[in-house]
Parts: structure tokens; sequence; C-alpha cells
């Protein structure tokens, strides 16, 4: 799957089988649901779950949790627009 096809599943609305929890995240959160997105990885102790927990609360306008959750990433906050954080973790997560 490439990003185009993950982008045209999210218009459609048909969630792809298969997807690992993090790709499953960003899917729901592009879909206008935050709060499943967070849901799905808030438990997960890894970087990369740390890296979308960060980017869903940057989105939701909580810096001070996003800028925690990016150092347990190992990241500092992107200077780029959330659409472009989220095109290239979904792009990361696709390869």
């Amino acid at each position: 799957m490439d990003i185009t096809s993950f982008q045209q599943s999210i218009s459609e609305q048909k969630l792809p089988p298969g997807l690992s929890i993090y790709l499953q995240s960003l899917w729901h959160d592009a879909g206008g649901d935050w709060e499943k997105a967070h849901e799905l990885v808030q438990d997960i102790n890894d970087s990369t779950a740390a890296h979308i927990h960060a980017y869903l609360h940057r989105k939701e306008g909580d810096l001070f949790n996003a800028d925690y959750w990016y150092r347990r990433a190992g990241k500092k906050r992107p200077a780029v627009p959330l659409r472009e954080e989220w095109e290239q973790l979904v792009k990361e997560l696709l390869s």
C-alpha cells in the first residue's frame, strides 16, 4: 500500500485490513476520529506510538503534553504543518 491508496481508503471510509495499530491510529485521525486515534496508541510503550501520541496532542493544541511525548519519542516538535507531519508518519510506516 502507498500513501495514495491509504488516503483513498480514508475518503472511502474503508479501513484496510492488516494495518498496524500505528497506521490505524493515523487513519482514524485523518477520518476525523481523534478519540479513537488516541485510544489506539495511548497505552503502547514504544517510540513510534509516542511520536503518534505527540502528533495527536499537537493537533489537539496541547503543546505541553505534545512536547512530553515528542521527548519520549526521542524527537523535537517539528516546525512543519500538521498535515505534513501526518504524511511523513504515514510514509515512514508504509515503507
